[in-house]
């Protein structure tokens, strides 16, 4: 048995690019640095050290979340590892990314940190792929469940948040994998 999943939280390291495939699947690109924090061997002092994970996103998720994702923003992202290779100019090369499940907004567009899960797409296993949806009770359209197995914690949404919308509208069960 192999477990492949992934969750990191960062900022994002560009603007998302947003590009089609031949067939028309949109496919949203962007990068996010976590940092590592390691003891400095000479001076003793904690420091941290960035890493750079390229993350993709497939179908109509990525397109209506373009909109919303900005560099610099802070985010939580779930997914699960894909290596690639390919050769350029006579040169073999690889990568591995983060293919994107679920995608959380850890602060507003304006940089302010979000309380619980304001502005985002958290599971609440209700079969819509994953993502908040508006029609729970009286929480204001957020999931009563932030993904990571605690309860809403009843906050009201900031005028200067992300706005919330119904994701399973857009939501697109032809990845293709």
């Amino acid at each position: 048995m192999s477990i492949n999943k992934v969750i990191i939280s960062g900022n994002l390291t560009r603007d998302p690019d947003l590009r089609s495939t031949a067939s028309g699947m949109s496919v949203l690109s962007f990068g996010v640095a976590v940092n590592d924090r390691r003891r400095n061997a000479q001076t003793g002092e904690w420091e941290d050290y960035p890493n750079f994970i390229d993350c993709t996103l497939f179908g109509s998720r990525g397109e209506a979340l373009s909109k919303y994702l900005t560099k610099g923003q802070k985010v939580a992202v779930e997914g699960k590892l894909r290596w690639s290779q390919w050769e350029r100019d006579g040169q073999k090369r690889s990568k591995i990314e983060v293919i994107v499940d679920e995608l959380e907004f850890m602060s507003n567009r304006n940089g302010g940190s979000g309380a619980g899960n304001q502005g985002g797409y958290a599971s609440n296993n209700n079969n819509n792929g994953g993502y908040a949806s508006n029609n729970n009770n009286n929480n204001n359209g957020y999931a009563s469940n932030n993904g990571y197995g605690q309860q809403n914690t009843g906050y009201s949404q900031p005028a200067n948040s992300a706005p919330v919308f119904d994701a399973s509208a857009v939501y697109d069960e032809d990845i293709p994998f």
